[in-house]
């Protein structure tokens, strides 16, 4: 009997865990170029916000920026995507066979300088992605330039827990939030002090949430909701001596 329970509890448990877990998408079609060098140094930074991420956060060369259709003002910013080159399309320029899984880390601003079809690739409403050269290469074939893909997002893998990097001055906490697994990006953050309740944060820029409470001097906790809806609490992350310009990470992640 004892064993049988066991079995309802363990069944239970993956059924939760699997409703949890993100599921990819279906495939869409669209088309990728590449920028940054074939070292991928010129892609960082980014309208995410992620700064030297290269090296130091995780993202490595596996990139990409997203045209203005896929970015959402910056609420894709840290999503996944595998993307395929539509060797049936273009046999020429494309490897067939090969896929990729990309970050989504920085914004392909539109050129309505030049025609949707000829350079103006991630003009609205083009679904595009500009992809770190070395990415982009495991698909295509470089003399192509621009080749078309299919995409569908896919569930992130991280190594790690969650990375809270705050930023900012007295009276405005700019907290980037990095290394979300899962979803990949949020939909939503509360930030709590040691000596108040919890506090809506908003977005300012990219991964970039802020508040505008006096938190110096106190533990820091927060509160975070991806864009599937699932929400985790990260309790005392910051220590009460926290300083800007510091990072903290957790043990929990999504």
């Amino acid at each position: 009997m004892a064993n049988f329970a066991l079995a309802i509890f363990l069944e239970l448990c993956f059924l939760a865990m699997s409703v949890r877990a993100f599921t990819a998408s279906g495939w869409t079609k669209a088309h990728a170029t590449f920028y940054g060098g074939s070292d991928a140094s010129g892609t960082m930074g980014g309208a995410c916000g992620y700064g030297n991420f290269l090296y130091s956060t995780g993202y490595g060369t596996r990139t990409a920026a997203l045209s203005t259709a896929l970015f959402n003002d910056g609420a894709s910013c840290g999503q996944c995507y595998k993307i395929i080159c539509d060797y049936n399309t273009d046999p020429t320029w494309c490897i067939k066979g090969r896929s990729i899984t990309i970050t989504a880390t920085n914004f392909c601003p539109p050129n309505y300088a030049l025609p949707s079809n000829n350079g103006g690739w991630c003009n609205p409403p083009l679904q595009h992605f500009d992809m770190a050269q070395p990415a982009w290469e495991k698909i295509g074939i470089y003399k192509g330039g621009i080749i078309p893909v299919l995409y569908q997002r896919v569930p992130c893998k991280k190594h790690g827990g969650l990375r809270f990097t705050i930023n900012g001055r007295d009276y405005f906490e700019l907290v980037l939030i990095s290394n979300v697994a899962n979803a990949g990006s949020i939909k939503s953050v509360s930030i709590k002090g040691s000596k108040t309740g919890w506090m809506a944060m908003s977005r300012n820029w990219g991964a970039n949430w802020q508040s505008n409470a006096y938190l110096n001097g106190q533990s820091l906790s927060f509160r975070v909701t991806t864009t599937d809806g699932e929400t985790l609490d990260f309790l005392d992350i910051a220590p009460a001596n926290w300083a800007f310009g510091q990072t903290f990470s957790s043990k929990v992640q999504f």
